[in-house]
């Protein structure tokens, strides 16, 4: 009897965490069975690291940044970036894949083809986690932008909904991609996609306006390019501009003669009655309504000049227009992606049919420039690189306005994707190439730094052993380059490892035995240049307080600070 009291005991108390489950699900929303993703189990036991590929790398200008090409699974990516770049990021482009059932996609190593029933659920998994992980490097005024298509645009809006909140919902734009259309729709020959626009922080967000072609300028030049504006008449003219027509904009404004400062009541007996009555006798309107004449005279776009006669015109000020918002469809010779797509990247690596379904370079470089046209500094982030055309992008945009915007990609090298394609191409983007009719193209500059994943041992991430924490800090350097942007390593011993980046250092002390310190410290107090010095510690804050008399030395712990990003991912 008792075994049986045990049992129904413990069936009431199993039924009551089902109840409560059922009573904290979610009451709208996107709602699938979540798929275990191996790459995403393996940060429970293994903690991701970079390792670089030095001959890889490519060194233009030592004055320009470094752009970074991370070569490995994109969790894993991510991951590294969660420590290194966590709220630093001004823009992610993604074009993730579309998930067609067309057997181009893998999850768990294994294609997901239009037969699986679980491929939606495979695919909401996949994208919830990586988007996760990438919004925590958004700055809080950062974007991102998701190319998508028919097949999973209501799930990913609504998952991106769940994810970065409705209210951050900018845009989703429609570019004709394909203007030849494709036929694989039963009814309609596709031609378009979309773009998501999600802000971390919609209200700190601002966006750019597309640049007047020099016909749309002409139209709103003036000779004041100064005050950026031109003078247009108060009175209305032309249809429904009598009185009789608008009532309610009829009505006096009143001017000091000697200062010119308008108002519409009568402040002094100086002041005179102007009212929108033409030449003839006619009675007119003013082109504003009262409350916006009011707002409008308070703010100085409502103003009075004195002809020759000792008549007052009363003028509202016309901005100059510098350029005009995005409309959300998009459609352009330049967009289409076979022709500045597959045939560009066909053209920059010397032969055809190296990548499907590349996206056209003049619309990811139209769509960033909605965002950072004038952040000359920006950080771009893709991590489904692909054929790298994001990259290949922020070159050519710092090209045309000398920037020093940097990118990082982060792709796999699946079927040699990121040895044969993305590197390559990003590679010839900056050095220039040949193409397909032996045309010499030229380069556009910049630097680049080449990394894979790598990965630490550590058993269970949430207890890590003191030997593997070690091995972890002898292992993270290239992480705190990245990190402190100090990519140069000058040196490396059984001690400590330096980087610099020509103007500030970073360096690591791996050891327990601290008898060596002292020695590292008196070298770097002696350079005219910031220093974070990274130090092994059981702990955090063990160090904190030390070496404060060194003024150009930061200190920072090393490894907790690392394991405590990755003990949080894994709560994802």
């Amino acid at each position: 009897m008792p075994n049986n009291e045990e049992k129904l005991l413990k069936e009431i108390e199993d039924l009551k965490k089902e109840i409560q489950k059922l009573k904290e699900r979610k009451k709208y929303g996107l709602v699938w069975d979540e798929k275990q993703e191996q790459v995403v189990l393996d940060c429970q036991t293994k903690i991701p690291v970079l390792k670089e590929l030095k001959n890889n790398a490519i060194l233009i200008d030592i004055n320009e940044p470094f752009n970074i090409l991370i070569e490995g699974d994109n969790y894993h990516s991510l991951s590294v970036l969660n420590y290194t770049h966590k709220g630093k990021i001004d823009v992610i482009y993604i074009d993730p894949p579309y998930n067609t059932g067309s057997s181009i996609w893998r999850y768990n190593n294994n294609y997901v083809d239009g037969e699986d029933a679980f491929r939606h659920s495979k695919w909401l998994s996949f994208m919830e986690k990586r988007l996760k992980l990438a919004k925590n490097l958004l700055k809080e005024s950062g974007v991102i932008i998701a190319t998508i298509d028919d097949y999973e645009i209501h799930s990913l809006g609504l998952l991106m909904d769940e994810i970065f909140n409705e209210k951050n919902r900018m845009s989703i734009l429609v570019i004709e991609s394909n203007p030849r259309g494709r036929t694989s729709n039963a009814f309609f020959a596709t031609s378009h996609e979309y773009y998501l626009f999600y802000a971390k922080n919609a209200s700190k967000v601002k966006f750019e306006n597309i640049p007047l072609t020099e016909e749309q300028a002409e139209v709103f030049k003036h000779e004041d390019e100064i005050s950026k504006y031109r003078l247009l008449p108060l009175r209305k003219s032309g249809a429904a501009s009598r009185r009789k027509d608008r009532p309610k904009q009829f009505y006096p404004i009143y001017i000091n003669p000697g200062t010119c400062q308008l108002s519409l009541d009568k402040t002094s007996q100086k002041d005179i009655k102007i009212e929108p009555i033409d030449g003839s006798g006619e009675e007119r309107v003013w082109k504003l309504g009262v409350i916006n004449c009011q707002k409008f005279i308070e703010t100085g776009d409502v103003i009075a000049k004195k002809n020759n006669d000792d008549f007052f015109t009363l003028y509202q000020k016309d901005r100059i227009k510098i350029g005009r918002k995005p409309k959300t469809v998009w459609v352009s010779p330049s967009y289409d992606a076979s022709a500045h797509g597959t045939n560009l990247i066909s053209e920059i690596l010397s032969k055809r049919n190296t990548f499907d379904y590349p996206k056209s370079l003049y619309a990811v470089i139209d769509s960033l420039n909605t965002l950072i046209r004038s952040n000359k500094k920006a950080i771009v982030l893709d991590f489904f690189a692909g054929s790298g055309t994001t990259g290949h992008a922020i070159l050519e945009i710092n090209k045309q306005d000398d920037g020093k915007r940097k990118f990082i990609l982060c792709t796999d090298n699946e079927n040699n994707i990121c040895e044969h394609v993305c590197y390559p191409r990003v590679k010839n983007s900056i050095v220039g190439y040949k193409n397909l009719k032996g045309r010499t193209i030229h380069g556009l500059g910049g630097n680049l730094k080449y990394f894979k994943t790598d990965f630490v041992d550590v058993e269970r991430v949430n207890n890590i052993s003191d030997e593997r924490k070690i091995r972890l800090t002898y292992q993270a350097g290239e992480m705190i380059a990245l990190r402190e942007d100090t990519l140069d390593e000058k040196e490396k011993n059984n001690w400590w490892q330096i980087f610099t980046d020509g103007k500030r250092y970073a360096a690591i002390y791996f050891k327990e035995d601290k008898s060596k310190l002292q020695n590292l410290v008196g070298r770097l107090s002696k350079l005219n240049n910031k220093v974070a010095l990274y130090i092994f510690s059981w702990g955090k804050n063990e160090y904190k307080n030390e070496f404060v008399e060194y003024r150009n030395i930061r200190v920072e712990d090393i490894p907790e600070p690392i394991i405590e990003v990755y003990r949080e991912i894994n709560k994802l």
